[in-house]
């Protein structure tokens, strides 16, 4: 059976009615599917099937309505699409309060199921559980009115960050040590000033590059204070929502309720990870701060200390003088219309799919969509939004447009990236191998029986592992040198690769120290609920990591992981322990065909249908181990 991917409409009255009637018309849906479960006498499997065709249904609304509202140029558009969001996910929880439906599955008799089929009976009836139906009706009515405000806070939250874009203006000088091609692209107005924005494109380049430390300092702290004043009180409200929520439902904070369905197992094992990764980053991260600190001092004498406007910057010369990698020269070798078709390649080869080309409507000009194909067979379709605009998600994320249901639905993923359309600094590269990652995994997992285990829906401390795995292909002479070359064609030299991968160990303890903060904001934030946020932030920072914070900002208030991770930004982490350790699994060659083969099958497309832990242990052989992710950190 050939499965037709989506059709998406040509003009704005196109897109206002497929915003607006779709996600009316599934909603239509679910609520004639959950009569019948109510109503009707029927067998376990064809209950778990009519909620399967709701679940699928419910996917779509909030899939599509998602990508627009974060993607789509026209704000009309954006906004009925994130009131679709809110509707959607707001039936979606109550329907996990619904009585009638949790009986429909409470005595359901799971003999005579297929292992998949009885696990999805036993995660619908902890669904149930953890959606509240157990409660009294004012309990439960507490939550249905909780739970849509954390979805309305949530994307308020999120909205303010995506249209908070700030500028500043700088004297002509002040771009001092970046890069030509960046000079011309902002040329002075008629006082001799350039304007400088928060896109990524514009603060990845300063922060590396730009010599002027006024420069930096300047733009930095526009770009930590992205949300700020708004998002303090959105903040605020959100973390209470959630924490009356978590005791509620019968949790001691919104980090055991989130745990309980993780790898992790419960939110106190939340700070005994951090803790070693603690002790297992502290002393390489001091030694490379004093380093930082000497170097900065070499041009600002009276320097007290390296302070987040410096860090990048100081990073990028000590690997021009002290390593011989210069990230201008390394640059030169990965334009974007060479960087782009090289990982499509690079994926296809590995994994054994082809990524053809297609002319098909989408939201903007600058999308690029492709069939994913294995012979005769496609397997699924993607879009490439790749570069910044006013009013689109100002990060890097991969989103699900269609989740695939094998016969039924061709599974459509989203790449929503902010990438520069000439040269990309190499960490862009690593970026975007990371997105293709999750991308590839949403498509290869995209053929299941049950929407619930379909594509990337693993435990979320897993879900980041396999494109972290996809950076080391980043990091690979052979594997750049088949796509990555300079303006003379002449492609990357594999002594540079070798020299990048030695310099790159630089730094890195540092790395996992600002991760190690993220994840103690994320967690204390959540389980402390501190009546300051800015005063508990600074702390934590300050904890975690050596490199100062400039006064007066307010991270928090532009950390957009904090509605969808929660209080879980440890998964960063936790994941990469077992993408290193998975990395193991494919030796010397990372083309190995046969490792690859065997990543794909016993990884990717299985989905959620089985634990994370049994996956990762089918391709090792054993349990996954910190061992890797230690030796990796300290540089071997």
């Amino acid at each position: 059976m050939t499965l037709e991917p989506l059709a998406l409409p040509t003009d704005l009255a196109g897109w206002t009615t497929f915003a607006t009637e779709r996600p009316a018309e599934r909603i239509a849906r679910v609520r004639d599917i959950d009569e019948r479960l109510r109503s009707e006498e029927l067998g376990t499997l064809e209950r778990l099937e009519l909620w399967n065709d709701a679940e699928v249904a419910l996917s779509e609304a909030v899939s599509e309505a998602y990508v627009l509202s974060e993607a789509h140029p026209e704000a009309s558009v954006r906004e009925i699409a994130e009131a679709q969001v809110q509707a959607v996910e707001s039936l979606a929880a109550s329907r996990l309060l619904d009585r009638e439906l949790w009986r429909a599955f409470a005595d359901a008799d799971a003999d005579g199921l297929d292992e998949r089929a009885a696990r999805l009976l036993s995660r619908l009836l902890r669904d149930f559980r953890r959606g509240g139906v157990e409660l009294d009706d004012a309990g439960r009515a507490r939550v249905a009115e909780l739970t849509d405000r954390d979805t309305e806070l949530s994307l308020t939250f999120s909205r303010n960050i995506r249209e908070g874009r700030q500028q500043i203006t700088v004297p002509a000088a002040g771009l001092a040590g970046l890069p030509q091609d960046f000079i011309d692209a902002h040329p002075a107005d008629a006082n001799g000033n350039v304007t400088l924005t928060t896109e990524y494109t514009d603060v990845g380049p300063v922060m590396e590059y730009a010599t002027d430390r006024d420069t930096r300092i300047a733009l930095t702290r526009v770009f930590r204070n992205l949300g700020w004043p708004v998002n303090d009180e959105v903040l605020a409200e959100l973390l209470a929502v959630r924490a009356e929520r978590a005791r509620l439902l019968g949790f001691s904070d919104w980090a055991d309720y989130e745990t309980e369905t993780r790898m992790i197992g419960t939110g106190a094992e939340i700070p005994t990870f951090l803790a070693k990764l603690d002790a297992a980053s502290l002393e390489a991260a001091t030694a490379e701060y004093d380093v930082l600190l000497d170097r900065l001092r070499q041009d600002v004498p009276a320097a007290e200390a390296v302070t987040n406007a410096d860090s990048l910057y100081l990073q990028s010369v000590i690997k021009r003088e002290q390593y011989d990698v210069d990230a201008q020269v390394v640059r030169s070798y990965f334009p974007f219309e060479r960087v782009l078709p090289g990982i499509l390649d690079v994926t296809g080869r590995l994994l054994d799919i082809e990524f053809v080309p297609l002319d098909v409507p989408t939201w903007h000009a600058d999308v690029r969509s492709y069939d994913v194909v294995r012979g005769d067979d496609r397997l699924g379709r993607i879009h490439l939004d790749l570069h910044p605009r006013d009013g689109k998600y100002n990060h890097a994320a991969c989103f699900e447009l269609a989740r695939g249901i094998d016969g039924r639905v061709l599974p459509e993923g989203v790449l929503l990236c902010n990438f520069s359309r000439g040269l990309l600094e190499h960490d862009e590269v690593v970026t975007f191998f990371h997105e293709f990652g999750h991308l590839v995994h949403f498509i290869l997992g995209g053929r299941q029986r049950w929407a619930r285990f379909s594509g990337f829906e693993t435990e979320w401390d897993f879900v980041e592992a396999p494109s972290q795995l996809l950076e080391e292909w980043a990091w690979d002479a052979g594997v750049l040198a088949s796509f990555a070359a300079n303006a003379d064609g002449e492609p990357i030299p594999a002594d540079l690769v070798a020299k990048m991968r030695t310099a790159d160990a630089f730094g890195r303890a540092i790395g996992v120290r600002q991760q190690l903060a993220y994840a103690r904001v994320s967690y204390h934030l959540h389980v402390d609920r501190p009546t300051d946020l800015h005063a508990a932030t600074v702390a934590l920072q300050e904890r975690s990591t050596p490199v100062r914070q400039l006064d007066d900002q307010h991270m928090y208030a532009g950390f957009g992981h904090l509605t969808g991770y929660g209080a879980c930004y440890y998964t960063y982490q936790w994941s990469l322990v077992i993408a290193r350790d998975m990395l193991t699994g494919f030796g010397d060659d990372l083309m190995d065909a046969a490792a690859a083969r065997r990543y794909r099958e016993l990884v990717l497309e299985p989905g959620g249908s089985k634990d994370a832990r049994d996956l990762v242990e089918s391709f090792l052989g054993r349990p996954f181990a910190f061992d890797a992710y230690a030796d990796w950190l300290a540089g071997r």
